[in-house]
Order: C-alpha cells, then structure tokens, then sequence
C-alpha cells in the first residue's frame, strides 16, 4: 500500500509518495494563489507515474489549504506542526530545535528530552508574512535582484543595515532608505537575512533558547546560501554570550543542519502520522469530487454565499454619481509645446515610481512623465531627466526634488530646493 503526504501551503504544493518506507515520487511547484488546481495536477501525476490507486492507497494532507481539499478525495487532515515534529523526531532524534520558514508564515519547535520522550513546545506566525520567505522575494524583486542571485548572495562579511523585519511595508521602507542612500543592494540583501533571524529568535523563540542541534526547514532556509550562514553565525554568538556547551570538534553545519529534502519534511510527517493510524483512515477516493468543485462547487457557492452588489439597481447609481461623481476641480492637461524658454521642474524620486512636471514661469503645466524606481537613484534620475529632455526642455530654469531620494540627489542634480513630502502635496493641493 501506498502513502502519500501532500503539503497545500500558502505558495506552493509539495507531496511525497511513500511505498515500503522508500519515497517512490516526490515534487513540489508554486501554486500561484490556485491551491486546489495544484493538488488536482499532483494527484494525477501520482496516478499516472507511480501508480497511486484510488480505493487502495491513502492520502494524508497538511498546509494552510489542505482543509477544504482533503475530504474531497477521502484524505486525512493532520496540523502542520504535528506533521513537522513527527517526521523530525522520526528523522533526526536528536534535534533540539527546528525553525521552519515557509511563503508566509514561520514554525518553530523545541524539543526536550523526557522520560516518555519528547515534550515539545510550539510556536507559529502566520497573520503577518513579515519575516517569511514572501518577505524576502518580494524585497528582493524590489531591488531587481533575480531569484537565482538571491539564493548565491553571501551573509557573512558583509557589513549589516538595520532592517525591520516585523512587517514587509516596514522592511520596504528601511530598503527604500538605504537604497536612496546608496548602500551596495548585497549589503541590504545580507541585513533581510539578518532579519529574518532575528525576527525568528527574538519574537517565535519566546525566550526559550534553542540548543543544539538545530534543524533549518522550508524553502527559505534551503535555497538562501545568506540566511544559512546569518543562522549559524547567530546561533553559534547565542551560543557561546549564554555558555551553551557546544562539541569542540563539531562544526557549525554540523550543529545547525539543513537537509536536501528540508521542503517535505511536513509531508514525510504525514507518513508518519498515517502508519500510526487505523489502515482505513486516509483513503484516497479518486478526483472526481475534487474535479467538480474546481469546475461547479466553488462558483455555486461563492453565487450563494457573495455579498450584495455595491449597487441596487440605476436608480441607486445615478444619486451616487450626483453626490460624488463631478470633480471639484479638474487636473491641468499638460501641454507639448517646447519653446526653448526656461522652464521649471519638479521631481518626485519615491519607493516605488519616479515622477516629474515641468511648469513654464507662469505655472502652466506643459510636461509630464513618471518611470518604475529600478533600485539605483541615480539611475532613476538620469531615466527621469532624459524623458524630459527627450520632450524639448533642457532650458532648466528652477529644480525641486522631494521623495526618497532627495537628500542623496538634490546635490548631484544641482537642485534648488529638497522639499519634504508631505510640504509638496500641501503646497500643490
């Protein structure tokens, strides 16, 4: 009989197939926000490549989306942290301590010996993805970095930034910052991984301090070279500030170890969970259902359970547009005309876009253009400043910039003035 543990996590599916305590087929792929299309195409890849038999073999679910999917094809529900802690205490007997990272959400455990085994204490962020694997792509796509340079850059030796990692708007604005101020994007890559550390030892870790050996699981901690070293550069300090006795000879990827397989350590778990169970729970009853809901059941039910309309009927949407509709005033049409007399210009370098207007003397609006930020302020600039020049103006009479970059631009650029940001909204409005 056959085993199958399928992990339905907030960014990815993974599953195993286990037959006779050997993986015989093992995958995981990003869902993209369509968790039950996924496991609908795992479930027949199992089928037809390793001969996973509806009526026969069973199924055993965990992850964020596993609850709605599982009774659909006769699966079994187990917590992903009880499906974690079975495969480690399984696996690796002596781990103390496992953090595990997943898109959105972060698991630690600490096990300690008793009589009967292990006690074990657990701790879970999942309301908030600040300090997950969803934190770091997307700081890192911020800052162009691509996915594969990410999982290359290096930790260690690399001077270190302050960077929050309680909340991704939080972190944006701290990279934001150091960008505009010129620090090397490995520098603030090498602090994300720093935070992320440290949000895992100071906030999931509650006091308690993890001893070793320590377990790294997830994608994170696997495919990030730089969060692996910030780990065991940080636990072997905590170590040896709070005289944790450590073995001498060992070192610290000895101690702090991260297996090849560290993305299906919840699904090994569901194994595990499974052979403790009665052999007629968890049996997998085909796709059918599951097939149904994709296609009927999740529209008819949205149909019964959606909101009202915003709207009741025309009626209702005429007074609204009455009342609200009609701007009080209407924004300046740029004109295109370039006269070649001097002009005046005002830039906005922001987090995520740059902006600029060009006004004539008279304060008549004659040219506009904004430009994605690419994580380089200077870069920005000359992006920003060539559309305007490419337009007809290179008679600069006046420049103010605000935003971001203002402090790092405003003498590079020869700028007039640096205007706060909340000064140059209030003056134009």
């Amino acid at each position: 009989m056959r085993v199958a543990g399928v992990d339905i996590g907030s960014t990815t599916v993974k599953a195993v197939l286990v037959e006779d305590g050997e993986v015989r087929w093992q995958d995981y792929e990003r869902h993209h926000t369509r968790q039950a299309e996924k496991a609908l195409e795992f479930l027949g890849r199992m089928e037809c490549e390793a001969g996973f038999a509806p009526g026969a073999d069973r199924v055993f679910f965990t992850g964020s989306g596993a609850g709605l999917i599982a009774p659909l094809v006769g699966g079994r529900l187990v917590q992903e942290v009880v499906a974690v802690a079975a495969a480690v205490e399984r696996l690796h007997p002596t781990v103390r301590f496992v953090s595990e990272i997943g898109g959105e959400d972060m698991k630690t455990i600490f096990f300690t010996p008793t009589d009967g085994g292990n006690a074990k204490q657990v701790y879970m962020q999942s309301a908030c993805s600040g300090g997950t694997g969803t934190f770091i792509e997307k700081s890192a796509r911020k800052l162009e970095v691509s996915a594969q340079a990410l999982a290359d850059m290096p930790y260690d030796g690399k001077t270190l930034h302050r960077i929050s990692a309680k909340c991704g708007i939080f972190a944006e604005t701290d990279a934001n910052n150091l960008v505009k101020a010129g620090v090397q994007v490995e520098e603030i890559i090498a602090s994300l991984f720093e935070a992320v550390v440290y949000q895992n030892l100071a906030t999931l870790a509650k006091g308690n301090t993890p001893m070793p050996e320590v377990l790294l699981l997830g994608g994170p901690n696997l495919f990030f070279r730089g969060l692996q070293q910030a780990w065991r550069k940080r636990l072997m300090a905590l170590w040896a500030e709070r005289k944790i006795p450590v073995p001498g000879e060992l070192q610290p990827e000895a101690l702090i170890r991260v297996p090849d397989n560290a993305l299906y350590y919840a699904c090994l778990g569901c194994v595990e969970v499974a052979a403790k169970e009665a052999i007629a729970t968890g049996r997998y009853m085909g796709t059918e259902a599951l097939k149904w809901w994709i296609e009927e059941g999740q529209h008819i039910e949205k149909a019964k359970d959606g909101a009202r309309a915003l709207i009741a009927d025309e009626e209702e949407l005429a007074r609204f547009l009455e009342r609200y509709g009609a701007p009080s005033a209407r924004p300046a049409t740029p004109t295109s005309r370039a006269t070649g007399e001097a002009v005046v210009i005002g830039c906005d370098f922001g987090s995520t876009t740059t902006k600029a207007v060009v006004l004539s003397t008279g304060r008549e609006l004659l040219f506009s253009c904004y430009t994605a930020s690419r994580g380089n302020p200077m870069e920005d600039a000359k992006a920003l400043l060539r559309q305007v020049r490419d337009a007809g103006y290179e008679n600069i009479g006046a420049l103010a910039v605000t935003g971001y970059g203002k402090d790092l631009l405003k003498d590079i650029l020869g700028a007039d003035v640096p205007v706060v940001e909340t000064v140059a909204h209030a003056t134009a409005a």
